[in-house]
């Protein structure tokens, strides 16, 4: 007996050249879909196909960086399960239509659209929890994945940005404000279900397809298949310290000498960012946060300010309750969880959002030694240049750094701290390659993924290091026939 999805994938197929292909698995494509066959596709999915005329088009095809927003793509598909998943790929198959991956939409290089059909994960975003293991819907943005695990008096580490989708995070490798203490986001993976290229649907482990899954921490997403879930391990959570130092710009320099060395050797339990903005006037800030008391962060503040040679110009420093901290973390102290979304009635949006897309370019860079007085001086002046942009350093070290750089394809263990240059609308792409290009000397060539540059060159050796050859495999393995192909794809 023939199910209806199946019954609408044949009567599709049926009397195209195509037929024979889509069923041996080759990468044979008739000539491009025509409407009909965009109707086919939309009838056989359990969620929704989105399509150029439909009222709600404009806002299904937009992602988080407005400099994305002439993208049109040909349909944007609301998968609700992972079926729906491997319906696309069928049809991405059969058509030689190219396919893209869509989380939260947050791709650096705008990434999650594209000009073919957008997969998009967002209605799968359940998040559930048993026996300190959390099963997350790749769909998920994470200010709903903490929100929906603090009633169990837990979380994951994770990043800090509300809208993020927890699947590009993961995948590529997944920064987060607890790292120093718990690890990557990929570190506390378990297992993940992911739709390969030719649609079937896998479950990976350390023991099911171990090469997929090492691949799947830190690999990037949209390389080696759509993900549709993650099995993540736990930690319990408590009240924590949060803290934000502000220092007049006369003092950056020392800051950040003093930061640099005190931020990656600091207890895993205190994580810290530097940033230095410029918006509208040069700024400097050390935020962060503590996994323990008031009186033991203010110990450990002090030594910074010890460093530092001169006290902040402005101090807080106040206890927290975990999930709230991270809604502080998350730019939305003073909103509801449902307001710190993107403001919408389609998967991964909500009716009371409040928070506003942004246009930016952005760069990044691993510091794997301490910067010199001379790169000190070089970073800064950056930053004093005209225009609104800033240069956010994340303090590494702790836990990130026990695991081998080849034990998952994140290879960047051995960093002190990350580095991003971000710039807003006019004259940013012109800042973040002037910034970008002088620091390079001091910081070399180590970039992050997450953070994808679309200029890189040598790119393969600056997301993956070492781990780019192992990856390559496993992209052959899983992925013969390339049928996804990132302008930078494995």
């Amino acid at each position: 007996m023939i199910d209806r999805r199946s019954f609408l994938r044949v009567s599709a197929l049926a009397g195209t050249a195509a037929f024979s292909g889509a069923f041996s698995g080759t990468a044979f494509a008739a000539a491009g879909p025509r409407p009909a066959d965009w109707s086919a596709l939309g009838r056989g999915l359990d969620g929704k196909l989105i399509r150029p005329g439909d009222a709600s088009y404009d806002n299904a095809r937009h992602v988080f960086n407005a400099a994305f927003d002439s993208v049109r793509p040909a349909g944007v598909a609301y998968c609700a399960t992972a079926a729906d998943v491997s319906e696309c790929l069928a049809f991405a198959r059969r058509f030689g239509v190219p396919v893209t991956s869509r989380s939260g939409g947050h791709s650096y290089a705008g990434w999650s659209t594209g000009a073919g059909l957008v997969v998009d994960v967002s209605r799968m975003s359940g998040v559930s929890y048993a026996g300190g293991h959390a099963t997350v819907g790749a769909g998920a943005r994470l200010v709903d994945v903490y929100a929906k695990l603090a009633p169990h008096g837990v979380s994951i580490p994770a990043g800090s940005c509300p809208t993020v989708g927890v699947a590009g995070l993961t995948l590529g490798g997944g920064i987060g404000v607890v790292s120093r203490q718990y690890g990557l986001t990929c570190d506390v993976l378990e297992s993940l279900k992911i739709v390969t290229a030719d649609g079937k649907t896998l479950t990976c482990s350390e023991t099911a397809h171990p090469d997929l899954f090492w691949a799947s921490r830190g690999g990037g997403g949209g390389n080696f298949g759509v993900a549709t879930s993650f099995t993540f391990r736990t930690h319990a959570t408590r009240q924590v310290t949060l803290f934000f130092l502000h220092w007049p710009w006369s003092k950056a320099a020392a800051v950040l000498k003093a930061w640099q060395a005190w931020a990656p050797s600091a207890p895993d339990a205190l994580w810290s960012n530097c940033h230095l903005n410029h918006d509208p006037s040069p700024d400097v800030m050390v935020g962060g946060l503590y996994l323990g008391g008031k009186a033991a962060c203010e110990n450990l503040l002090q030594k910074l300010v010890d460093r530092v040679g001169s006290g902040p110009k402005t101090r807080y420093v106040a206890v927290s309750a975990y999930d709230h901290a991270m809604m502080v973390e998350a730019g939305c102290s003073s909103l509801t969880v449902a307001q710190c979304h993107r403001p919408g009635t389609l998967p991964g949006q909500n009716p009371s959002g409040r928070l506003v897309r942004d246009s930016f370019t952005a760069k990044s860079h691993f510091a794997y030694t301490p910067l010199s007085s001379a790169g000190i001086k070089a970073l800064l002046a950056q930053v004093a240049a005209p225009g609104r942009h800033s240069v956010l350093l994340d303090a590494l070290g702790g836990a990130v750094a026990r695991v081998r750089p080849d034990a998952t394809a994140f290879p960047h263990r051995k960093a002190l701290f990350s580095v991003q240059y971000y710039a807003h609308k006019s004259g940013a792409a012109a800042w973040t390659r002037a910034a970008h290009a002088a620091m390079r000397p001091h910081f070399g060539d180590h970039a992050y993924v997450n953070y994808v540059d679309p200029e890189l060159t040598n790119w393969r050796q600056q997301y993956y290091g070492a781990n780019a050859a192992r990856l390559a495999e496993v992209k052959a393995a899983y992925d013969p026939g390339r049928l996804f192909r990132l302008p930078q794809g494995i």
